[in-house]
């Protein structure tokens, strides 16, 4: 097993006995003669557990632990001879993962280190699960985009943090174009295979920062902060003219290309929630009816047609 254990314990008997004793079963050990060069091997090793004496030099065995919790992604198992002064609560309320008092016998620890080791490993199985979990909650099957539950979640965040710094945020809403007829030329199997191509083309073109989204069916939403209206257009006109590049075969020797329709708008400190959706939206519109496969622009009652 790969598990690495700190003995700390200011007797080099004990350290070498329960050293050994967790070798010869298979751990790897370090050890310490005080909590203050504990803490100086858990700056440069990795530690699964750590095991400690209460009486310590310097430090208590207490202190150490509650160092270590507050640092480290470590388990303690503290062990005392001392069961009138310290209480299993004591060592708990540190956050440690168990409480041994002297004497005990080394099979016992090893039974104890062998728990708290199965428990830390099933935290972590069970917090990987939430983690994928919540990100299938947000997550968009089939494109991997985020879906449009978290495009309202996030929009929330970003327009809250640009009226708190008057920093600039912009939105782009996108359509393919005639998406309809490529599902009823070809099926809705090459139509998801478009869908799923356009998400990675979009990814690409986005900072870290930006968040993109499928909004519904062929539409998209990228929120774009510490953008203005001119740059969101620019990355508009990025996704537009790649998207128009990139070639589909929908059938054996069979080429066939799609377009997107894309509008732009600028946030307006303060305003509301939906109208600034609303601009977008109402953007993308009018690039569909001045001929599709192009960027417009929506600035309160401005209004800006970009081809490119």
């Amino acid at each position: 097993m790969d598990a690495s254990v700190l003995i700390v314990d200011d007797d080099s008997a004990i350290r070498k006995s329960m050293s050994d004793f967790l070798e010869a079963s298979g751990y790897k050990s370090l050890h310490a003669e005080s909590g203050l060069n504990a803490l100086e091997l858990l700056k440069t090793h990795h530690v699964d557990v750590v095991i400690t004496d209460i009486m310590l030099p310097g430090m208590s065995g207490l202190e150490l632990t509650d160092l270590i919790k507050k640092e480290y992604d470590t388990e303690v198992i503290v062990i005392t001879g001392y069961s009138d002064d310290y209480s299993y609560v004591d060592a708990i309320g540190k956050g440690a993962s168990d409480f041994i008092f002297k004497p005990f016998r080394l099979e016992e620890l090893l039974l104890r280190l062998g728990r708290v080791l199965k428990e830390r490993q099933q935290a972590k199985e069970r917090y990987m699960l939430l983690g994928k979990l919540e990100k299938l909650a947000i997550t968009d099957s089939l494109t991997t985009l985020y879906n449009s539950r978290h495009f309202y979640a996030q929009l929330e965040i970003e327009l809250d943090r640009a009226n708190r710094y008057r920093r600039p945020l912009s939105l782009l809403f996108l359509d393919i174009d005639h998406f309809k007829n490529f599902n009823d030329a070809y099926g809705h199997l090459e139509g998801d295979k478009v869908l799923f191509r356009i998400g990675q083309i979009i990814n690409s073109c986005l900072r870290i920062m930006d968040s993109a989204h499928r909004y519904g069916g062929e539409e998209f939403t990228i929120i774009l902060p510490e953008t203005n209206g001119r740059k969101a257009v620019n990355v508009g006109k990025r996704i537009r003219s790649a998207t128009e590049a990139e070639i589909f075969y929908p059938l054996p020797g069979k080429m066939a290309n799609v377009t997107i329709s894309i509008g732009a708008t600028q946030y307006s400190f303060n305003e509301d929630t939906t109208g600034l959706i609303q601009r977008a939206d109402k953007a993308m519109y009018l690039s569909k009816q001045n001929g599709r496969n192009r960027v417009s622009f929506l600035y309160k009652e401005k209004s800006e047609q970009v081809k490119s």
